[in-house]
């Protein structure tokens, strides 16, 4: 009887010690389930790129072609893909070389002594992250089209005769691009930073400034390698994402033109318009598949290389 009881004890307690876990786990179930359901069940459509698929032909009356797909990209389809890798890589890169804007900005917000400036600074730059590229491209269109503020206030100026071509100039389609992205997410992507800044030790600012450091001296070393490790792990997710290229088939996708189309014609507006448009399923998802395999790739390759530079990884 006294055994029975003493189990009973045992099992209780493991209970009451692991309770807190499981409500964590049954919190997160959900969640779980959701990005299964989303991103993995997905995956067995990927054997669409081994068939001649139609639309409403069962796969087992479907033509097998194998691997036709994916040695077209390199063969009938090359220039296309050239210029589509092209345009994704160099988007991409320019995104990449503005990730430290975000790090700059929240350090001089953090420098902010007015509370309430702060927060009116830090809620404004937020805000555009919450804007679709739909409205993104009206306010854009308003500014800057050929009839836009922008040539109406230069022109009555007088310091142009003729309005700019901002939105349909090919040449700066690349920075033009670059620009939306950063001004839509500077004030969310620089969140993390403020959160990772607040919890900082502040003893260590008060040593620095025992050592006679000034605020340049603790931001250089106190917040920056306070924050360090949050910016390379961001950075890694950065370049694993590099075949999305910044905001991805929406943001292309509103500003496409023809003028400019050469030059926003990104990877997920390719996949788009072969799939959806051209209904040309199987080729489309051969390329899906491709830039899964790839961003995978990436993503090991960055990790090994910071592993192997900095001692750090994120796998």
């Amino acid at each position: 009887m006294i055994k029975a009881n003493s189990n009973i004890l045992t099992i209780r307690e493991r209970f009451d010690k692991n309770k807190e876990k499981l409500i964590l786990l049954l919190i997160a179930l959900p969640f779980i389930i959701i990005t299964f359901m989303f991103n993995y069940v997905p995956l067995f459509g990927w054997i669409l790129s081994f068939f001649d698929y139609t639309p409403g032909v069962p796969l087992n009356q479907t033509s097998f072609v194998g691997l036709q797909f994916f040695i077209s990209m390199f063969t009938d389809q090359r220039d296309d893909i050239i210029n589509v890798m092209t345009n994704t890589f160099v988007l991409s890169f320019l995104g990449i070389l503005c990730t430290p804007l975000p790090v700059i900005f929240a350090i001089m917000l953090n420098e902010v002594q007015s509370t309430k400036f702060k927060k009116l600074v830090q809620t404004t730059t937020t805000l555009p992250n919450f804007i679709s590229w739909i409205i993104v491209f009206s306010l854009a269109f308003t500014m800057f089209s050929s009839e836009g503020f922008t040539n109406t206030l230069l022109i009555n100026m007088k310091i142009i005769k003729e309005p700019l071509s901002i939105m349909a100039n090919a040449d700066i389609t690349w920075a033009f691009q670059t620009i939306l992205s950063v001004w839509k997410t500077l004030g969310w992507s620089a969140i993390i930073y403020i959160a990772t800044m607040s919890g900082i030790d502040s003893e260590q600012y008060e040593a620095a400034t025992i050592d006679g450091a000034g605020r340049l001296g603790k931001i250089l070393h106190v917040t920056l390698p306070g924050i360090s490790s949050t910016f390379f792990v961001l950075l890694l997710l950065n370049i694993s994402n590099i075949l999305s290229s910044g905001g991805g088939l929406e943001q292309y996708f509103v500003f496409y033109n023809g003028p400019v189309g050469a030059k926003i014609e990104v990877l997920d507006y390719y996949i788009y318009r072969i799939g959806v448009v051209s209904n040309f399923y199987s080729y489309a998802t051969a390329i899906g598949v491709l830039k899964s395999l790839l961003s995978i790739a990436l993503l090991f390759g960055a990790n090994t290389l910071s592993k192997k530079v900095r001692g750090i990884s994120i796998i």
